[in-house]
């Protein structure tokens, strides 16, 4: 499966250098949600019962 996700330049991640990895239950300390804000915009991550992330603006 080819990876969508765009870096700030637009290049796939997979191609960046610098692309780290996080554990997502780390990033949502409540374990349900984390609020995350990219050029003043503010998305929110859940984790879902199966065990899936979704990110929505």
């Amino acid at each position: 499966m080819k990876r969508l996700d765009m870096t700030t330049d637009q290049r796939p991640v997979s191609e960046c250098d610098n692309a780290s990895t996080h554990d997502a239950r780390q990033l949502i300390p409540n374990g349900v949600k984390a609020d995350i804000t990219l050029d003043g915009q503010t998305y929110t991550l859940r984790i879902t019962r199966a065990g899936k992330l979704i990110l929505t603006k």
